[in-house]
């Protein structure tokens, strides 16, 4: 079993800045890839950023030159610092994990519990 903790969201005027943290913890377990993803209200859940434990990083369109998300892989932490940040941004953000015991070679994916983010204009 894999926990996901966020933290680092908060209110935010447009133009500011957030980090958001999400740790990983549970036990035999290795990391495949890590991601950020937002639900705004009435809205379908959307992937914001990705990052393998090789360090490749993937972003959705409207987030590109504003959001950049990093690891360490030490700590089973990933980060999404967020910049420029635009009224359209306010969402719940949930961290995800994509995971595979080493003794099963089984994947699994786990979801955070969600971290709001609200950018006002």
């Amino acid at each position: 079993q894999v926990q996901l903790v966020e933290s680092g969201g908060g209110v935010v005027q447009a133009g500011g800045s957030l980090r958001l943290s999400c740790v990983a913890s549970g036990s035999h377990f290795r990391i495949n890839a890590m991601g950020w993803y937002r639900q705004a209200p009435g809205k379908q859940r959307e992937l914001v950023a990705t990052i393998t434990w090789g360090g490749y990083t993937n972003y959705v369109e409207s987030v590109k030159g504003r959001f950049t998300i990093s690891r360490d892989n030490a700590k089973n932490t990933i980060y999404l610092q967020m910049n420029s940040l635009k009224p359209e941004d306010t969402a719940v953000y949930y961290c995800n994990a994509g995971v595979v015991v080493p003794t099963t070679l089984r994947s699994n994916s786990y979801w955070g519990q969600g971290t709001q983010v609200t950018v006002s204009s």
